[in-house]
């Protein structure tokens, strides 16, 4: 299999407190962090080691990683 890059989606879990991070892309990616700023490292240093163990291949010398986020907020609604 053969990736120009990697989409990983990271979404808030309400109920554990958490980011987790998940990818159609690579086999085996589940991370998670209390920030998305700590998350950020934690998937790249994991996609390292899965991108070896599923031997991925790629031509790049570089394989672009998209951290894609979703989290729902709320605000007030100010006419209501």
């Amino acid at each position: 299999m053969r990736h120009s890059s990697i989409i990983v989606r990271a979404a808030w879990d309400d109920e554990a407190g958490v980011w987790v991070a998940t990818s159609t892309d690579i086999d085996g990616l589940v991370v998670e962090a209390a920030t998305i700023e700590a998350l950020e490292p934690k998937v790249l240093a994991v996609l390292s080691d899965l991108i070896e163990l599923n031997g991925i291949e790629s031509d790049l010398p570089e394989i672009p990683v998209h951290i894609m986020t979703e989290q729902l907020v709320r605000i007030p609604n100010p006419s209501y």
